[in-house]
């Protein structure tokens, strides 16, 4: 009689999508991390050498790095000479890019986490479908062995599944707080600069 493999092939799609996944969420997490500054002080540090020139300003944003805050720090002084409200569209655009580099490849482990436990759900098909198999084609010679090795195929595929999706939600739910917070990090500073510099261009009118 045909043996079942072991956990088949369905298990081992599924432990390899939660591998991505996992992978993907310390990626993001670390680059979260290393993106996420004390605005407040970076604020505060910017309209302090303001005062003084843009020059001065934008060489703080530059070497600050790959963090948002920066970048529509960046854009608000690029465009300080702009009305405000082509002032604020372009740090809205470049706050839009800014997001969207937080969110890259965030949606994957969503995906992951909706499919893993469709994909268990067709391994317990797939066993179920071996013992139903097992009892028409052999009875009354079927052996233990042959159902039960379908039966764990369908129990091992099931877990899998749900584990996966499990570890997929939380990890998808950290990632997404930390890139809320840092949105509004990014959201508060932009509103504070471009305060600062629509007082300062009316205050020079």
């Amino acid at each position: 009689m045909a043996e079942i493999t072991q956990f088949g092939w369905i298990f081992w799609i599924i432990l390899i999508a939660g591998a991505g996944a996992f992978y993907v969420f310390f990626e993001r997490l670390l680059f979260l991390r290393r993106v996420q500054i004390d605005y407040l002080d970076f604020i505060k540090g910017v309209c302090n050498v303001l005062n003084n020139g843009t020059d001065e300003a934008t060489m703080l944003c530059e070497e600050t790095g790959e963090a948002p805050v920066a970048a529509v720090v960046l854009t608000a002084i690029q465009h300080r000479n702009a009305k405000r409200e082509a002032l604020r569209e372009a740090v809205d655009n470049t706050a839009r890019a800014e997001i969207s580099k937080m969110e890259r490849r965030v949606a994957s482990i969503a995906v992951v986490c909706q499919v893993a436990p469709l994909l268990g759900l067709a391994g317990t098909l797939v066993g179920v479908i071996h013992i139903v198999t097992a009892m028409r084609e052999y009875a009354p010679l079927v052996q233990t062995t042959d159902l039960t090795s379908g039966l764990q195929y369908a129990l091992v595929s099931t877990l899998a599944g749900l584990l996966v999706a499990a570890f997929c939600h939380v990890m998808h739910t950290i990632l997404m707080v930390r890139i809320e917070r840092i949105v509004l990090e990014m959201e508060a500073g932009a509103s504070e600069v471009v305060a600062f510099l629509t007082h300062e261009n009316t205050t020079i009118l």
